[in-house]
């Protein structure tokens, strides 16, 4: 009985994985346009684009300063692109591949600038590697049926 009911849930793990992965970068880009309320309202880590980017700058200390706008705006493109995709299933396993690689970059950028704590209190090493697994499971086609566990 309990085989049958994680059988029956795991065909909507890759929804569910997809969905948070995906309004998770929107809720991300939507606080960088100042949509969950301004500069300092509580649960707001931006508040405006010009915070985001230095918050940018500050995770990539090595670039050039002249560089970072176009850095951020690339990022922001990227996870609106990425978000969306993973929201509707386009491409879901390339989105989600893409998701993965992106998110560890800002894992580096985390830890390589202010320390490994960072990436792991805000959780981008669990977002990273959920990316990864749902990229796989539409690469390998993962079973949802009685077979998979037999």
């Amino acid at each position: 009985m309990m085989v049958n009911a994680l059988n029956n849930f795991k065909k909507y793990v890759p929804i569910y994985l997809r969905l948070a992965l995906g309004f998770t970068f929107l809720s991300a880009v939507a606080d960088r346009f100042g949509l969950w309320g301004p500069p300092g309202t509580a649960n707001v880590a931006w508040g405006n684009f010009q915070n985001f980017l230095s918050y940018t700058a500050t995770l990539n200390p090595y670039l050039p300063t002249d560089l970072i706008p176009l850095l951020g705006w690339f990022v922001t493109a990227g996870e609106i692109g990425l978000g969306l995709a993973l929201i509707f299933g386009f491409r879901t396993r390339w989105a989600a591949l893409l998701s993965g690689f992106l998110l560890f970059t800002f894992i580096l950028g985390i830890t390589l600038s202010n320390s490994i704590k960072g990436a792991l209190d805000y959780s981008v090493f669990t977002a990273s590697a959920g990316a990864f697994m749902l990229a796989l499971w539409h690469t390998e086609g993962i079973k949802t049926n009685n077979t998979a566990n037999q």
